[in-house]
């Protein structure tokens, strides 16, 4: 077993293990476009500096990449004034007005998707490939949004009486508080923001602390598309203080809409404060998914979901599966074809390298849950098959367990993390009462070539999403979302703009007959 050590902002190679390679990293610097790497507060139109700013971390070195400012409860309300402000404005420009700075907007992270990929990488640890891959789909929420803009239909309603006529109008919320995590700094926000816009309302983006490099760049290549000032605005703070801005946010009687994604405890708080001015709220929280393999699957292809599904962003998304319920027929089939897959697949380095697949966790208190995940499993009778280890810094080794039971940690808590645990099942209701076990329903996976199985799990599963036959289900055209305390509302595809908008029922009566 190698480790991995850190030196002046270096990964060095000291050995392989398990075979899994850590690759040899270069010294990192962040070659970005200056006019990207943007370090202050975006309000009104306007590059603010807070009295202070809180540093940004390479997660795979710990090297300091960035001094951003630390808004405080000041910078926060006067954002949201800014939106107030502008949301007046906004709101009477026409559907096709909006459509077309969208569009402006989608061209341009289109034109600057490297340099806003190394931004990604650098900040969250995210290797180059997906970086990317998030800035296509991060684009294609401004694109999909901009296309809606001009689709945002009322109805004329058949009245009971022939003196009147019925009609329903739908309008724009106001300004609305976007909250959002840093595995997908940038997504995140698109998905958000882009609907919001299309249909007239402003918003305060407060980006994850640990990540706020993406948002700030997003806001350079507004300014260039067009979007006017106080339309998009961004606050970006320190963890000491998320909360008192996260509390003025999600209080302040000029918010009309609060969206946010991230932890449920964290949701349930800005429920809370929520509540005292009864404001619109949509959150996608956290999840817990199970992926299930039954006798009738392909087993190739349920290992290469299995991969995709769990390893993508170091298994640091709110859809990577979680929990894996093998059925006994298959079980050990899937388990020896899945460790020859991770040798094979995952390497373990610095995002920037071209090579690697598994970065570093976001922070060692990260690294820190998934090494008690495991201690827990194996202390319960779980055996490693692969992997197990941490390594230096807030590295994980991918980790493959056996001998699983639903009373271990592994499978009562959510990972975030490269971590599969594996439990052997024997009925198909034995393996859909493990999985709806869970009191979060966000996405959940399962393989099987049995038809009439096929609709019998899919619609008995209780989560937002389903992947049949397929680990990787996220797309603009489909809608995100879960039940159970995996939050309220639906992001993404025709639904998710309803989100933003309110039904206003005007009735028009005397009219002569």
């Amino acid at each position: 077993m190698g480790s991995l050590y850190l030196s002046r902002g270096r990964c060095i190679l000291q050995q392989v293990f398990s075979g899994l390679p850590i690759m040899l990293q270069r010294p990192y610097s962040l070659d970005v476009s200056a006019q990207l790497l943007r370090t202050e507060a975006f309000i009104e139109g306007r590059w603010v500096s807070a009295t202070s700013t809180f540093p940004v971390f390479d997660p795979a070195t710990g090297e300091e990449i960035a001094k951003v400012s630390d808004c405080g409860t000041k910078e926060a309300q006067d954002a949201v004034n800014a939106a107030y402000k502008a949301f007046y404005l906004w709101k009477s420009q026409t559907a096709k007005e909006r459509s077309i700075l969208l569009r402006k907007w989608f061209n341009l992270i289109n034109e600057h998707k490297e340099d806003l990929a190394k931004l990604i990488t650098a900040e969250s640890g995210k290797p180059m490939k997906e970086s990317v891959g998030e800035m296509t789909y991060s684009a294609s929420f401004l694109e999909w949004f901009s296309e809606e803009a001009r689709r945002v239909y009322g109805d004329i309603v058949a009245p009971p009486a022939k003196d009147r006529k019925i009609l329903l109008l739908k309008q724009p919320v106001g300004v609305a508080s976007i909250i959002t995590p840093w595995n997908f700094p940038s997504a995140m926000i698109t998905r958000k923001v882009g609907a919001a816009l299309a249909v007239g309302c402003t918003v305060v983006v407060k980006p994850a602390e640990d990540t706020p490099l993406s948002a700030l760049a997003l806001a350079e290549l507004s300014v260039q598309a067009g979007i006017p000032p106080g339309v998009f605005n961004v606050v970006p703070c320190s963890r000491e203080k998320t909360p008192a801005v996260g509390e003025l946010l999600c209080t302040d009687p000029l918010v009309a809409k609060i969206s946010f994604t991230g932890s449920t405890a964290t949701g349930k708080v800005l429920l809370r404060h929520a509540a005292g001015t009864v404001k619109r709220v949509s959150m996608e929280l956290g999840g817990h998914a199970p992926f299930i393999v039954f006798d009738s699957a392909e087993v190739d292809k349920a290992v290469a979901g299995a991969m995709a599904s769990k390893f993508r962003n170091s298994g640091q998304t709110c859809v990577c599966s979680n929990r894996f319920l093998v059925q006994s027929g298959i079980h050990d089939a899937f388990m020896e074809k899945l460790a020859k897959a991770m040798d094979a697949e995952l390497k373990v380095g610095h995002g920037s390298e071209p090579t690697t697949t598994q970065g570093p966790l976001i922070n060692t208190r990260a690294a820190e849950k998934v090494e008690n995940q495991i201690a827990d499993a194996v202390a319960q009778g779980a055996v490693i098959v692969r992997g197990g280890k941490r390594l230096e810094g807030s590295f994980m080794q991918p980790t493959l367990l056996s001998s699983v039971n639903t009373d271990m940690l592994c499978m009562r808590e959510e990972t975030f993390g490269p971590l599969i645990p594996v439990v052997k099942f024997n009925t198909e209701q034995e393996a859909l009462a493990i999985a709806n076990a869970s009191p979060v329903g966000l996405a959940g996976y399962f393989y099987s070539r049995d038809i009439s199985q096929i609709w019998r799990v899919a619609e008995q599963m209780e989560v937002g999403m389903v992947g049949v036959n397929e680990g990787l289900i996220s797309t603009t055209e489909a809608s995100f979302g879960g039940i159970k305390q995996s939050g309220l509302g639906r992001e993404g595809s025709k639904y998710g703009i309803d989100e933003y908008l309110e039904i206003k029922y005007m009735c028009l009566g005397g009219l002569s007959l």
